[in-house]
């Protein structure tokens, strides 16, 4: 059947599957039903709820000006989908079309797009993990948990992790007036996504809002009274921490487990796609019929060398999954690739954070307006000699700009004058991050070389 006739056929009267019933895939569904395809939709999804906002529950859902309830992710048009929910999908059999679910049905499709997303990682020890008071904080159930202790008024909380997500958490808790300690094992908070320079201005504002924070230290292991309620966690220093709540923040793990023996080129890093969402079998040859956006994506990007980039970031899995939908009804040479530049915001402790570009990958920096005494500052990232990322602390206003500059390649340092720029501006100074042989919770944008198939991770966040 000849291209134009399949797609018309697809179109009108074919099978999409979409597992993940996430942001990527209700806005690729949107996207789809917007596009013209008016066959069968099916969306599958592991949790009982309709696609949610998850940055409101770090954020607002803790501090109680919103419920978890209240985080549904608004429609912009009529799905008429075949919702699965609460049913993970747990195999894939790409020659015969099929999904595989948990309560033993198999779906088939024509099309089959994957945004599965990631899960928070958990405390590794699992005896450890299962003491009364252990939380992470990914899903709604996971927020409605933690929201409901602290309410209750505990004497202190432990976050381990001092990420973006783990940041966020301890400011919450000293919003609510609550102590809490913060334990890192970095330098500084944020330092595997900002650098230490700018993790030590974190530091600071951590430790001026009351926060206990043990940074260079490992939690070790946890501890749990005769009724299986956590009551101290141990340190590598030889410390211990008295905590009625802990919170493991040590980052996220990409949902691939169910693509196990599939075929399909996934791993712990997520599943290896072109720039126009298709996915990579194993032997890194690309499928036309099995498309991959958000969270559990990995492509190649041109302005990073082509290296495959994973983000962790709301903007790029709505611009990936309206790209992915686009294609999936489109002959090749209407396809368009994903080139979205890497964004990402945080509110802690008083202070808007905004990044673009990857920062991680910068050796220098350059404050190039404003000051980091004053915690208002833009920070630029330099590698081999042009900008690659930014980050604002209180001054996003300027984004858009460096944005620009990443996206022309700019030349590192640059080379223009700012009104602002202080003395502390005249140079740029190493970013100080971590040595990327070690693991690391902390960047939300993953670099994972040009392998398609590369499935080497490890990851080892507590006992050596």
């Amino acid at each position: 059947m000849p291209a134009d006739g399949y797609l018309e056929r697809l179109k009108r009267d074919g099978r999409i599957v979409v597992v993940g019933a996430s942001l990527a895939g209700l806005r690729a569904a949107e996207t789809l039903r917007t596009e013209g395809f008016a066959g069968t939709l099916t969306m599958v999804g592991d949790e009982p709820y309709e696609p949610y906002d998850r940055p409101p529950l770090s954020k607002g859902v803790l501090l109680g000006r919103t419920t978890p309830d209240h985080t549904a992710l608004p429609r912009r048009t009529a799905l008429e989908a075949d919702w699965r929910l609460g049913t993970a999908a747990t195999g894939l059999d790409m020659a015969a079309k099929r999904v595989r679910l948990a309560d033993g049905e198999e779906v088939e499709y024509d099309r089959l797009l994957i945004t599965t997303g990631v899960r928070a990682r958990p405390w590794p020890h699992e005896g450890e993990a299962g003491l009364d008071g252990v939380f992470v904080l990914r899903t709604r159930d996971d927020a409605t948990a933690l929201h409901k202790r602290l309410v209750d008024g505990p004497r202190r909380v432990l976050v381990i992790g001092a990420g973006f997500t783990g940041s966020e958490i301890a400011s919450a808790c000293r919003e609510r007036d609550i102590p809490v300690t913060v334990a890192e094992r970095g330098a500084a908070p944020l330092v595997g996504a900002l650098g230490g320079v700018v993790g030590a201005v974190a530091a600071e504002l951590q430790r001026e809002h009351g926060v206990d924070l043990r940074t260079g230290v490992m939690v070790t292991g946890l501890e749990g009274d005769s009724a299986g309620r956590v009551r101290a966690a141990h340190l590598s220093d030889g410390s211990s921490v008295e905590p009625d709540i802990v919170v493991v923040a040590l980052g996220a793990t990409r949902n691939t487990e169910w693509l196990a023996g599939s075929g399909l080129g996934a791993g712990p890093r997520g599943i290896a796609c072109d720039a126009g969402c298709r996915a990579f079998d194993i032997r890194g040859i690309v499928t036309d019929d099995i498309f991959v956006a958000g969270d559990v994506a990995r492509s190649p990007h041109p302005l990073f060398g082509y290296q495959f980039l994973s983000l962790e970031h709301w903007g790029n899995a709505v611009s990936q999954a309206e790209t992915a939908a686009h294609n999936m009804l489109c002959a090749s040479v209407d396809r368009r690739p994903h080139m979205w530049v890497p964004a990402f915001w945080s509110s802690q402790f008083g202070v808007n954070i905004k990044s673009v570009g990857v920062p991680s990958m910068g050796t220098e920096l350059l404050i190039s307006q404003g000051s980091l005494a004053e915690r208002r500052f833009v920070g630029v990232y330099g590698y081999q000699d042009r900008v690659i990322g930014a980050v604002t602390f209180d001054q996003a206003r300027w984004l858009p700009f460096y944005e620009h500059l990443i996206e022309t390649t700019a030349p590192f340092p640059p080379s223009f004058p700012t009104v602002d720029r202080r003395p502390e501006g005249a140079r740029s100074v190493p970013a100080e991050f971590p040595d990327p042989s070690v693991p690391t919770h902390g960047p939300t944008v993953t670099l994972s070389g040009y392998s398609p198939a590369d499935r080497r991770m490890t990851f080892t966040p507590g006992r050596h």
